[in-house]
């Protein structure tokens, strides 16, 4: 096993799947944690209030990597199944619609694969299957009849002995059943299809996936999940640390802006992010900061004059809900 190195050095990260490019600097701790995830065969939870990088944190390390990247997007609706696989119902009852019509239509010609409507045709692959077994997961694809289990984006030249990262995105804002529901593809790297009759299984002939889980802690997870994870959390600094990080960041993603104009929207973040503290509601953080300097790079100076009233739009505070 290769357990790459990442640089500490700003990179511009290009665009994967539906992720543009983007500027990111690795931080020493972030690298370890990778490498350690990697090592150990883990998922990397990464925790933290929102806007702090967690899941950019996966794009750059799946690019630099040489990795494929499946990012997933949890929401509270997702289940753990569609993660390992989906049978399409709704599509078969289409079909078996169509076959019957074609068998009351004398005059036209019943099409070849009305012939058959087997379930293994509404299988399709989930984002666990392609990172564990990719090969066997662009087989069930191919066998799929309709467009809906499209093979996920791979860079140029990318092949399966490299590897995937699966991004499992916002995992605390599925339901408690969704984490319980991955313990046994996170601890034993399989998973059974009942419909097939089969259990995926992790490859020997293809890189061990590296999965990134990130959660803005809005939800308790249960025990034995994080007991199956790597545990990152990125916290931003306070005070002039974070007004110093803050500007860092934004020559990074902005050069041309004047370094003023970064120090004077930085203050006004860290000043936003007491108020907010002391109110209990959500504290603006980096991705709003990086929003707010964007707003004044499109605008111009006319922006930088008015942004006390631009940088409510950005920094807009909401009373934190905790579930009980």
């Amino acid at each position: 096993m290769t357990i790459p190195t990442y640089p500490t050095a700003p990179q511009i990260i290009p665009a994967m799947a539906s992720w543009p490019q983007t500027p990111h600097q690795f931080e020493p701790d972030h690298i370890l944690a990778l490498q350690a995830a990697q090592a150990t065969g883990r998922p990397l939870l990464i925790r933290g209030e929102a806007g702090t990088g967690k899941s950019q944190l996966a794009h750059a390390a799946a690019a630099l990597s040489g990795r494929a990247f499946l990012p997933v997007v949890v929401g509270s609706a997702t289940e753990a199944s569609d993660l390992h696989w989906k049978f399409d119902a709704i599509a078969r009852l289409a079909d078996a619609h169509t076959a019957a019509n074609h068998v009351g239509a004398q005059t036209q010609p019943r099409p070849q694969h009305d012939t058959t409507l087997h379930v293994k045709q509404y299988v399709q692959p989930g984002a666990l299957w392609w990172a564990l077994d990719w090969v066997s997961a662009l087989a069930q694809q191919q066998i799929c009849r309709h467009g809906a289990a499209s093979k996920p984006d791979t860079p140029t030249g990318w092949t399966s002995e490299k590897g995937v990262l699966l991004l499992i995105d916002e995992i605390d804002k599925a339901e408690p059943d969704l984490p319980n529901g991955l313990l046994e593809a996170l601890a034993n790297g399989a998973f059974d299809v009942p419909l097939l009759g089969t259990t995926v299984k992790r490859s020997s002939t293809c890189a061990a996936p590296l999965i990134v889980i990130t959660t803005n802690e809005e939800r308790e997870l249960p025990a034995a999940f994080l007991r199956r994870c790597l545990v990152l959390t990125i916290a931003l600094p306070e005070g002039e640390s974070l007004k110093q990080y803050l500007v860092e960041r934004g020559k990074l993603h902005f050069p041309a802006l004047k370094i003023d104009h970064l120090r004077t929207c930085a203050q006004l973040l860290v000043d936003d992010r007491n108020a907010a503290r002391q109110q209990n509601c959500y504290m603006p953080g980096l991705a709003e900061y990086l929003d707010l300097l964007r707003a004044i790079s499109q605008l111009g100076e006319s922006a930088v004059k008015q942004l006390q009233k631009l940088k409510q739009f950005y920094f807009e505070k909401q009373p934190i809900l905790r579930e009980i």
